[in-house]
């Protein structure tokens, strides 16, 4: 089974684990984490859960959670669902998204820019030879 969380859930859980971070409070991000799916799909994760209960799949889960980096949180989530055959992938957050379009916008322009000065020279260099030529 894939499921995929879009990027309002992923949003969501990354603020909340962010706030578990700093207060030391995982009760919200594990409610927040369980609302980032549908119904439809924590039904078929608790078929597929020895215990059948995702609410104390998420609290198992979080209490081997290290509680000081959000990505860690994701790459557990990912992993332990993994182990009972559902593949979960997580849609890039906008922030994440944007600025990696931008960092490939500033690398594409910084090669634009370079290209041009080397451009640039090449004619001067050209036309004072042309010059020296026309001299002679």
């Amino acid at each position: 089974m894939e499921i995929v969380l879009d990027k309002r859930a992923v949003r969501q859980i990354r603020l909340s684990a962010q706030d578990a971070i700093e207060e030391g409070d995982t009760e919200t991000l594990r409610e927040d984490i369980l609302e980032a799916f549908t119904e439809e799909q924590v039904e078929e994760i608790e078929r597929r859960l020895d215990n059948g209960d995702f609410y104390e799949f998420l609290t198992e889960m979080l209490d081997e959670w290290s509680g000081d980096d959000v990505d860690e949180l994701f790459e557990l989530l990912d992993a332990q669902l993994g182990d009972i055959g559902v593949d979960v992938k997580f849609e890039k957050k906008p922030a994440a998204a944007a600025a990696e379009e931008e960092e490939e916008e500033e690398n594409v322009e910084e090669f634009d820019d370079e290209d041009l000065d080397d451009e640039d020279e090449d004619e001067d260099d050209e036309e004072e030879e042309e010059e020296e030529d026309d001299e002679d």
